[in-house]
């Protein structure tokens, strides 16, 4: 029996050691990503797309 107890509270020691207590708080602004947006690329944004709408309407 005393062994087994041994190992009980090894167990149970081991176990509040890594469950023992709580992560550390993250903040919301620390686990957002941002990544600047892509340059505007002159030769295929050179298309105005309300132009079709103009000509086409009046």
């Amino acid at each position: 029996m005393p062994y087994e107890e041994k190992a009980s509270d090894a167990a149970e020691m081991a176990r509040r050691e890594r469950f023992g207590k709580l992560p550390e708080r993250i903040r919301l602004a620390d686990t957002v990503e941002e990544k600047p947006a892509t340059a505007l690329d002159p030769a295929r944004d050179a298309y105005n797309y309300d132009e079709w709408l103009v000509r086409t309407c009046l």
